[in-house]
């Protein structure tokens, strides 16, 4: 499928050579797609610069230095909204979403131009279970910034934003710029009015035999998240009215089915 308001934008450093499998599933599934590469040192991007012809639909984006999935989503964002394109897909490059779901994400977000359209992971046996412990306490401080308002999981980088919302909400914080992003954005989207709708997915941990790589450092990352969330909850505090207010509208839509 092809599109002049959507389009999915795929962030990757040192992705490998698993790469070229997700560049060429996405291809198959929307149209355009976006790579951005994000510093990356190995040379994982470079049949794409060498053969454009045989990548149509496919546009790359280098930069030089590592600035973090969180900067480069917002610089993504940012030729979007120039481009024209009202809402962008963003997914990971190391296999783990499954692509077959792009379209669907889309019609989604096509129904609904006003929400973020959030991915809820469902697990397979291949999910590390150290993993799945860690990420329940964003699960849990999330519901808490939101006060249950619908965004579920917020870990999960499969997810549809209106580009317009996105930016306006980065603009108002100097984080979210790394593996922080993901959260922060969308209890911030949220905070500004976007509904969240929840769609479910299937979630992929890729074997290193497989040309699965992960950039996951389970001590650091999961203290940058403690940080994160004291963050937000001390944001948090002086909205707790409105994100009421907002948390009961939400899940009032929800329960209709609109």
């Amino acid at each position: 499928m092809t599109s002049d308001s959507h389009v999915v934008v795929i962030p990757s450093y040192n992705t490998g050579r698993i790469l070229v499998d997700t560049i060429r599933e996405a291809l198959k599934h929307w149209q355009p797609v976006w790579l951005f590469v994000d510093g990356s040192t190995d040379d994982s991007f470079r049949c794409f610069l060498d053969s454009p012809e045989d990548w149509p639909g496919l546009s790359v984006f280098v930069s030089s230095e590592n600035e973090g999935k969180g900067a480069t989503a917002i610089r993504a964002a940012k030729e979007a909204e120039h481009a024209g394109f009202t809402h962008m897909l963003l997914m990971d490059a190391d296999g783990q979403h499954p692509a077959k779901e792009i379209a669907r994400f889309m019609g989604l977000s096509r129904s609904a131009p006003e929400a973020m359209i959030l991915g809820q992971p469902v697990y397979g046996d291949d999910a590390p279970w150290v993993r799945l412990a860690g990420r329940q306490l964003s699960v849990g401080m999330v519901w808490l910034e939101t006060l249950g308002g619908g965004v579920g999981d917020p870990l999960v980088g499969f997810r549809v934003y209106p580009v317009k919302a996105l930016l306006e909400a980065a603009d108002n914080t100097r984080f979210a710029r790394r593996y922080d992003f993901d959260p922060e954005m969308a209890v911030r989207l949220f905070w500004r009015g976007t509904r969240p709708i929840r769609a479910r997915i299937s979630v992929i941990y890729v074997s290193p035999e497989a040309g699965g790589i992960s950039h996951f450092h389970y001590l650091r990352d999961n203290l940058f998240m403690i940080w994160l969330h004291l963050r937000l909850i001390i944001a948090f505090i002086p909205k707790c009215i409105r994100v009421a207010q907002l948390s009961r509208h939400f899940r009032s839509l929800e329960k209709a089915g609109s």
